[in-house]
């Protein structure tokens, strides 16, 4: 039941479930209430009528397990990435044991130089939890990385929903309203940062805006 429960939830996406996914997916739900934050510490917090409208935010570096997909939807893109860290996170590492789940996940895309649509790569990235940042476990998927990001300070954006290249768009259009004229941010890197489950209809996800270094 499980799995066809995510079977129809990858539908949506344009996905084909492995049946292999199976077990990556038994551990998730059982370890879904034990989930890490990636530390930040937060700069300011801009908004109307004491409700934020969004918060600028400095992440320090870290280790971050990395895939890289350019399929032609940016939902099979991130789908198939995360497919990817659900076995690595689950048992398919040098350690062989379930690695636990840190939140967000990014998604680093890119805009078109109209900056009308995505570009088709985007890369996907988990951030190692605290007991592994020293010494991450080896991914046995040749297409993950174990990279060290550099420090990060970002402005961030709640919005809720299904992510699609569409919404994605908006958002970023809507951010653009929102903050007005302003170089100190990069206009064709963003970073769409999810904290729930693609089966959760209205799931909290945040835009980021890349402060200039």
């Amino acid at each position: 039941r499980l799995f066809a429960h995510w079977e129809a939830v990858a539908s949506t996406h344009r996905v084909n479930l492995p049946r292999d996914m199976a077990g990556p997916i038994a551990q998730m739900v059982r370890h879904s209430q034990a989930r890490e934050p990636v530390p930040y510490v937060s700069l300011s917090q801009h908004g109307k009528c004491e409700e934020v409208a969004y918060e600028e935010r400095r992440y320090p570096a870290g280790k971050w397990a990395c895939v890289t997909m350019g399929e032609p939807m940016y939902e099979q893109s991130i789908s198939m990435s995360f497919m990817k860290l659900m076995r690595y996170i689950c048992k398919e590492n040098s350690v062989g044991c379930h690695l636990g789940m840190t939140v967000p996940v990014l998604n680093e895309i890119h805009l078109t130089k109209e900056g009308t649509e995505l570009e088709r790569e985007v890369l996907t990235a988990y951030y190692l939890p605290g007991a592994f940042q020293q010494n991450p476990p080896v991914p046995m998927d040749p297409e993950i990385h174990i990279t060290e990001r550099a420090p990060l300070r970002v402005i961030t954006r709640v919005f809720y929903g299904m992510t699609t290249e569409e919404t994605i768009l908006r958002e970023i259009s809507l951010f653009w309203e929102l903050l007005g004229p302003t170089d100190t941010v990069l206009r064709e890197t963003y970073i769409v940062a999810s904290y729930e489950n693609p089966s959760i209809p209205q799931r909290r996800n945040e835009i980021w805006f890349i402060c200039q270094a």
